[in-house]
């Protein structure tokens, strides 16, 4: 491989990047990228150069929804929600599990997601 070629009379380098993971990033990968994409962009080129852009969004994936599987659960226990709730008044346990996710969600995003 050559460092530089002619191309159209000039003297180009010949810059090619290191080969990505190619792991499933799913939504919370996929927001982290954009948002390092948008708002630090040296962050974001300093991935991709190295070729830890794909592995570094699967991370935050997977530690996303790591805390959401803990958050819920612990939520839900200190608000009292239970099976009980959801046997006595599902409409009721449905609306409060909602409001419970949104709150986890608001959680993760700020100190996982936009960190």
């Amino acid at each position: 491989m050559y460092l530089f070629e002619w191309r159209y009379g000039h003297l180009i380098p010949n810059v090619t990047l290191p080969a990505q993971t190619d792991y499933q990033i799913g939504k919370y990968g996929r927001m982290h990228l954009d948002y390092i994409k948008n708002h630090h962009r040296g962050r974001y080129t300093t991935l991709l150069t190295e070729g830890k852009l794909n592995a570094r969004s699967h991370e935050i994936a997977l530690e996303a929804t790591e805390m959401l599987g803990t958050i819920i659960p612990r939520l839900a226990t200190e608000r009292g929600i239970d099976e009980d709730l959801k046997a006595r008044d599902m409409i009721r346990w449905v609306a409060k599990m909602n409001n419970i996710k949104a709150s986890a969600e608001e959680i993760v995003l700020r100190e996982v997601v936009y960190a």
